[in-house]
């Protein structure tokens, strides 16, 4: 079955939010293959709390330092691996169930000194779902990320919005070439209730193009 990758348009804009959504409001099971920084926990540790059906999977790669995962690997003397991913992937594909896959960061974060989170996409081929936090300069940088998919060729399902800044999400969709599936609204204090409305929310409009 092909998996959904959650990535986006930065560092720090909602993708484990949106992950969470997005596996329960498909009944999925959740899998962050590389975790770089876990001083305050880890997305896995996050998601798990908000999900009560869905498997959420262990990291292939947990790296202390808080930095671009090629560099944190590199700290603790390994490198991350495009092959055992996809190899672990495998194993996780076997059940049948739908897979959320969350990114570390950007599409063009780097994974080793070759390879980046696009790469990595395409290797699972997996459909693409991107964040988009609204802020200033968020337009500039979901075009560019728009447009960064396209020349890699990824099979892009639409955008999940967040935040609240101005309303210009639906030019954005519009200029991107990619629809928009939802509008998540802001909190600073995220439980399950909220996960499970949010993903009743934007349930249909999923399931239309998954």
């Amino acid at each position: 079955m092909q998996p959904i990758f959650i990535t986006g348009i930065g560092t720090g804009i909602g993708k484990t939010i949106v992950s969470a959504i997005v596996a329960e409001a498909l009944g999925a099971d959740y899998w962050k293959p590389v975790q770089a920084g876990y001083e305050n926990g880890t997305d896995t540790l996050i998601v798990k709390e908000f999900l009560s059906k869905s498997n959420v999977h262990p990291e292939l790669y947990k790296l202390e330092l808080a930095a671009s995962p090629h560099i944190a690997a590199r700290a603790e003397g390994i490198q991350i691996d495009l092959n055992k991913i996809y190899e672990q992937f495998i194993k996780l594909n076997i059940s049948g169930r739908r897979l959320v896959i969350e990114g570390a960061g950007g599409i063009m974060v780097p994974l080793n000194e070759k390879e980046f989170v696009a790469d990595l996409i395409k290797k699972l081929n997996a459909k693409v779902i991107l964040v988009s936090r609204n802020y200033l300069g968020s337009i500039n940088h979901s075009l560019l990320t728009a447009e960064l998919c396209r020349t890699h060729g990824l099979d892009v399902a639409g955008w999940i919005f967040n935040d609240q800044y101005l309303d210009y999400e639906d030019e954005i969709a519009s200029w991107s070439g990619f629809s928009k599936i939802g509008s998540i609204p802001f909190t600073d204090q995220p439980d399950r209730k909220f996960i499970q409305e949010q993903a009743e929310s934007i349930r249909s409009s999923l399931q239309k193009i998954i």
